[in-house]
């Protein structure tokens, strides 16, 4: 046995209380699907082909049936995807200016062939422009696979981030930088923060959120710094110290903070940590309220997610909070009615 803070820091369950599945060195699963959906559209729509023949262009991804997960096991990662893709494109012919369109199939995208392998079938509407088709047989195909491996290649170090954490390194090693947008306007930054009690850093990532709800922003400011109308719609005992450097707890301990900055009406800056998080390990929360006429609109930033947890903690704020919410205002606005 490795003496006590030597070891391999997947293997950490003696210094955890809760006995947590660290760095997901046991068997466990990330279902990968709308992930690459996203991704499949970024790598595949757009692409531009060109050759003496004219120019041609792949339009919308319009079907795209299957499925994607990677699964980890003692610091293996083991991937798992079959799609079934058609894509739309459009060209001009150079010598005629006359325009055609057609459509690019990928019937069986999976890890069981090559990329190189992969079929990959192009046909055209009717009528004339055949030169076109025959150039995107060979250019566009090649485009196309360039663009299959790009996704591959995605899949297999931007979506894995955070599913095996890395080992004791010195102190100001990086993991991860910057993780580049999927399908949304909104970047999300990937970072790594300083785990002392382990001596690993983790890679996080920071989550941005615009909910409307049907009330002012004074109300729904109060329904989070109010001890009653948080228990309310959390549904459980709370403990609300709504001042600075106050105590946040909630779902019977699930989730605590701080309160670091109070504006009324305006903004609320958290400390917040959910249990399953490794210990010690807090992430930054700013709720921003903004009036618009009989709404409000409230724009939540959470940055220093753990990348592995990333979903759950979208899920908890959309679940557990937003919707929960809701149902409190309109309740107490039916109530008045």
């Amino acid at each position: 046995m490795a003496k006590w803070g030597q070891g391999d820091p997947r293997w950490i369950v003696e210094e955890r209380a809760d006995a947590t599945n660290v760095n997901n060195w046991h068997w466990t699963e990330r279902d990968a699907t709308s992930w690459s959906k996203r991704k499949l559209k970024e790598v595949l729509e757009g692409l531009v082909v060109e050759g003496e023949a004219g120019r041609c262009e792949i339009g919308d991804l319009k079907h795209v049936e299957g499925e994607a997960s990677c699964n980890s096991r003692k610091g293996k990662l083991i991937f798992f995807y079959e799609w079934n893709l058609r894509l739309s494109w459009k060209g001009t012919v150079k010598e005629s200016g006359e325009k055609h369109k057609g459509s690019v199939e990928i019937p069986n995208l999976s890890e069981e062939n090559e990329v190189d392998d992969t079929e990959i079938n192009v046909s055209k509407k009717k009528g004339e422009g055949d030169v076109l088709k025959d150039l995107m047989r060979t250019e566009g195909t090649t485009k196309v696979r360039e663009a299959l491996r790009d996704y591959l290649k995605a899949l297999k170090t931007e979506f894995t981030l955070g599913m095996i954490l890395p080992t004791k390194g010195p102190v100001g090693q990086e993991v991860a930088t910057e993780r580049k947008p999927s399908g949304s306007s909104m970047q999300d930054s990937v970072t790594t923060q300083s785990l002392d009690m382990v001596g690993v850093k983790i890679p996080t990532v920071r989550i941005h959120m615009r909910e409307v709800f049907n009330s002012p922003a004074d109300e729904l400011y109060t329904v989070f710094t109010k001890k009653e109308l948080v228990q309310k719609f959390s549904k459980c005992p709370a403990v609300i110290e709504a001042e600075k450097g106050g105590k946040l707890q909630m779902f019977q301990g699930c989730v605590s903070g701080e309160y670091i900055e109070l504006v009324p009406s305006q903004r609320i800056v958290l400390k917040w940590r959910c249990r399953s998080w490794p210990d010690e390990h807090y992430a930054t929360v700013a709720l921003n309220f903004q009036d618009l006429a009989a709404q409000s609109e409230l724009e939540l930033e959470c940055k220093g997610v753990p990348v592995s947890h990333e979903e759950s903690t979208r899920q908890c704020w959309k679940k557990q909070y937003f919707e929960e919410i809701r149902i409190l205002l309109q309740q107490s606005k039916d109530n008045m009615e």
